[in-house]
């Protein structure tokens, strides 16, 4: 069977493109790749990108000169998980509360490892989880 070797990119909905650009860049360091009305597209790290589509900006298929692209939108509150090192993660939290981020959760995993849950503006749930990335988890 062919083999998946990660996620390459991954999309969120939001009100307002800008805004949600702008909490991205300064609390993750996201560099902004481009973006347009409808959409804007984040470097998250090597190989990995942030999708940031204003919802309901892309209900129709998009018509490009190198192919189509088939329509997508999502609403309600989603979530995503981003890896941080066990080293850092007090770092984070003392991050989030400069910029005034409120920390909805935190959890002790029984396998290892932590994380912590805020929201972004539109009320995406974001968590950034500790983990032995020699012995990753297995789900």
């Amino acid at each position: 069977m062919p083999r998946i070797i990660g996620i390459l990119k991954t999309a969120l909905y939001v009100s307002e493109l800008t805004k949600s650009i702008n909490f991205y860049e300064r609390l993750f360091g996201f560099k902004n790749l481009g973006s347009n009305k409808r959409m804007a597209t984040l470097r998250i790290a090597e190989n990995q990108v942030l999708l940031l589509f204003k919802k309901g900006g892309s209900v129709k298929a998009s018509e490009t000169s190198y192919g189509i692209i088939p329509p997508s939108d999502g609403d309600g509150n989603l979530h995503l998980a981003f890896g941080v090192t066990k080293n850092e993660l007090d770092d984070w939290e003392n991050l989030l509360s400069e910029l005034e981020i409120s920390i909805e959760s935190k959890v002790e995993w029984p396998e290892g490892g932590k994380s912590i849950y805020f929201r972004d503006p539109d009320g995406h749930s974001l968590e950034l989880k500790t983990s032995d990335w020699d012995n990753p988890i297995e789900f």
